[in-house]
């Protein structure tokens, strides 16, 4: 699928933080990893539904803001319970936007 404009001004997402942004009916969280680095999940953690969007990075990781449950953001692998997953969406800033592969 091609890259998709789901936020027009990349800088509007603080280092470390993210925003919740829906195209195409996918819900999706979108997180600044600092140094021009741009990671896109899922928007819901798989414990207990709790708003990724609303959670915060760690190294390469979100961690829920509900339980503490952390994803990796390259692979979508929960870091504490084996077996839970997020899915995981290639993310690029073009022109000052940040765009994400979405299914």
């Amino acid at each position: 699928m091609p890259f998709v404009k789901v936020v027009e001004d990349a800088g509007t997402i603080a280092v470390g933080q993210g925003t919740l942004v829906e195209s195409g009916g996918v819900a999706v969280a979108v997180f600044n990893g600092g140094g021009g680095r741009f990671y896109a999940c899922g928007a819901t953690c798989p414990h207990e539904d709790g708003p990724l969007a609303e959670g915060w990075i760690e190294g390469e990781a979100v961690v829920c803001p509900w339980h503490g449950f952390d994803f990796d953001l390259r692979t979508g692998r929960c870091q504490v319970a084996e077996g839970l997953s997020v899915p995981v969406y290639p993310a690029r800033v073009a022109e000052g936007a940040v765009e994400v592969d979405l299914p």
